[in-house]
């Protein structure tokens, strides 16, 4: 027996050559996934970049913190000017 019988799975059968679905038929494997996943990845953390330095350009803290938090090894307080004491 394969795997997947042992598993629980099925052997594949014959299948409609018309079907189409959303979800990719029976057994959606698409030839070039792994391309198709890095491409993804990719477009992802290119955006999260520029998400993240956008935030860092308009961080501001009226008033300084009382400890230390982890966006103060980015926050460039001479960028914004001092950091005001209220």
């Amino acid at each position: 027996k394969t795997e997947k019988t042992i598993m629980g799975g099925t052997p594949r059968f014959p299948t409609p050559k018309n079907l189409w679905s959303p979800a990719g038929g029976f057994w959606p494997e698409p030839k070039n996934w792994a391309a198709n996943t890095m491409v993804a990845g990719a477009a992802i953390a290119t955006i999260c970049y520029g998400v993240f330095n956008l935030s860092i350009e308009k961080e501001e803290r009226p008033q300084s913190p009382a400890h230390s938090i982890p966006s103060q090894r980015w926050y460039k307080p001479g960028k914004f000017g001092a950091a005001k004491e209220i």
